[in-house]
Formats: C-alpha cells, sequence, structure tokens
C-alpha cells in the first residue's frame, strides 16, 4: 500500500486582465498639457452634473432636452426660421426637422411659410405649446438656479465671462461660430 503525499496545489493565479493591467504603469500625463486636461475633466464632469439636474426637471414634462430647448427658444425669441433654430439649439439639420416634427404631432409647434423665401420656413409655437413653456419655465428656470447654486452671484459672472471666452477661442481655434 503506498501512501501519497498530496501534491501541493498551485498558487491561484490572477485573472489575466488584472495581471495585465498590473504589467503596465499608468501613463504620465504630459505635464504640457496637465492644466487644460484638467480643465476639460472638471468643465466636463460640473456640465454633466447640472445637466442631471435640467434633464431630470424637462423629464417630468415627457418631453427631452432638445425638444424643450426648442420650445425655450421659440419663447424667448419668437418665431424662427428652421435654419436659425438649429443653430440656438445646436441641432443638426435632419435632427432639427425630426423634433418639429415631433413637436408639432404633439401640438407645441407649428411650420409657417416664410413670405420673402418660398424654401425657407419658420418654426412658431401653437397656442399649447406657448402656454406649456409659459407653464414650466419658471420652474425650470429654478432647478437650474439651484444646480448652480453652489457658486455665489460674482462667482457665476465671473464664470460666465470665462466660459465665454473660451468657447469663443476654442471656436475661432477650428474655423466655427462663437458659441
Amino acid at each position: 500500500m503506498s501512501t501519497r503525499t498530496p501534491s501541493p496545489k498551485p498558487a491561484r493565479q490572477a485573472p489575466r486582465s488584472a495581471r495585465a493591467a498590473g504589467a503596465h504603469a499608468p501613463a504620465a500625463v504630459d505635464e504640457r498639457y496637465a492644466e487644460e486636461l484638467k480643465l476639460w475633466v472638471v468643465l466636463s464632469r460640473a456640465h454633466a452634473a447640472v445637466g442631471r439636474h435640467s434633464e431630470a426637471d424637462i423629464a417630468r414634462h415627457g418631453l427631452s432636452s432638445a425638444e424643450f430647448g426648442i420650445l425655450e427658444a421659440l419663447y424667448h425669441k419668437g418665431p424662427l426660421l428652421l435654419g436659425d433654430l438649429q443653430r440656438r439649439v445646436l441641432v443638426s439639420s435632419g435632427g432639427t426637422t425630426f423634433l418639429v416634427d415631433r413637436l408639432e404631432k404633439k401640438g407645441l409647434v407649428a411650420r409657417e411659410a416664410c413670405p420673402n423665401d418660398r424654401r425657407a420656413r419658420y418654426a412658431v409655437l401653437t397656442g399649447a405649446g406657448r402656454a406649456l413653456i409659459r407653464r414650466i419655465f419658471p420652474d425650470h428656470a429654478a432647478a437650474i438656479a439651484r444646480a448652480v447654486g453652489g457658486l455665489t452671484r460674482e462667482e457665476r459672472r465671473a464664470a460666465t465671462k470665462l466660459l465665454r471666452t473660451l468657447g469663443r477661442a476654442a471656436a475661432e481655434a477650428d474655423g466655427g461660430e462663437p458659441g
């Protein structure tokens, strides 16, 4: 009768992905761009955080952010040519057409012919659209005010000025239009 001693179990190896991750040190940030990259990350995170407040408020009314943007632009600016509306809400031409179609089906927006250009069309609020945006905009403005309430009035003004300067410079750098 032979007595066998159990062979030792092989050491457990980390999963392949964990080994691969440990095999490489994280890449260092090029110090020439560290401040710019940090600004971009902070700006993106702040935009996302405030955006969540905005989207949650808008969603309560059964609208997308883009639909709300169209209603808000028409409410504050009056009838707009579809091309002008597109530039205001930062949506593609096809996206604007799609959104206006959806808002028309909801009875909130109508299209009207341009008297000076047969090819051009205006987007206009209907009575129902005007009533809806008039009712929901004040609460939306308050939700945004709460979301940016972590800054004092002076800080908000300074941030607005700095971000406007940043946006214009970035637009000019790529040949686009200032925001």
